[in-house]
């Protein structure tokens, strides 16, 4: 999805990004984020502490991580990175899509701590879905030639960034979703479906939308 971003804000000349350009960057990147957290604020009757940690935590760790992965990986795998970075985020993002959708129809009682999981296992990979492509930003910070501590600082920037972004998603989310838990969920699984669709369609070039 950001393959785009990364050809704008870089080149093989410029080996230096300011913070203006960081943070822009940091912000495109936590926009899935953001938008997955709105959809787990949809599913949960009331935002916790542990919640906002969650998604802060998990988001931030795995969007800084991610461009870590790319920029060590560098030039020699960007051509594997970039192949198949778009379908396995696709997959992910379907399969916890339609499950959501699917616990929103079913006529059972639903089970709050169920539905609106925060485990490890749905945390993981919602954080790996929302953040794989952004390795292709990371590689491009390597072929840009940048300096390990100012790629360290860029990295620890758009974890920060992504952290705040996915907690301030997970409140509005939750603040619109309270009185409609399962029109919501079931909103939130197309949401997600459709963010996996998007990022597809964007790395194919089938489309090019500018968010």
């Amino acid at each position: 999805m950001l393959y785009c971003l990364d050809k704008r804000f870089f080149s093989q000349e410029d080996d230096n990004l300011g913070i203006f350009d960081v943070l822009v960057i940091a912000v495109a990147l936590s926009m899935d984020a953001f938008a997955v957290s709105i959809c787990k604020g949809l599913s949960v009757r009331k935002v916790k502490f542990p919640h906002l940690l969650a998604v802060g935590l998990y988001f931030g760790i795995f969007q800084a991580l991610m461009p870590t992965i790319g920029y060590f990986l560098g030039k020699q795998f960007e051509k594997y990175i970039t192949k198949f970075d778009h379908w396995i985020a696709f997959g992910l993002l379907l399969i916890i899509g339609v499950n959501m959708i699917r616990e929103a129809l079913s006529k059972e009682e639903p089970n709050e701590e169920k539905n609106s999981s925060f485990s490890v296992g749905t945390m993981l990979v919602l954080a790996v879905a929302t953040s794989i492509d952004a390795l292709a930003v990371g590689v491009s910070f390597a072929l840009s030639g940048m300096e390990k501590n100012t790629f360290f600082y860029s990295a620890v920037s758009i974890g920060v960034v992504t952290c705040i972004i996915s907690m301030l998603g997970l409140l509005v989310g939750n603040f619109f979703g309270a009185k409609y838990k399962a029109k919501a969920e079931l909103a939130g699984g197309i949401i997600l479906i459709l963010i996996g669709t998007k990022i597809l369609l964007e790395d194919l070039g089938l489309i090019n939308l500018p968010f």
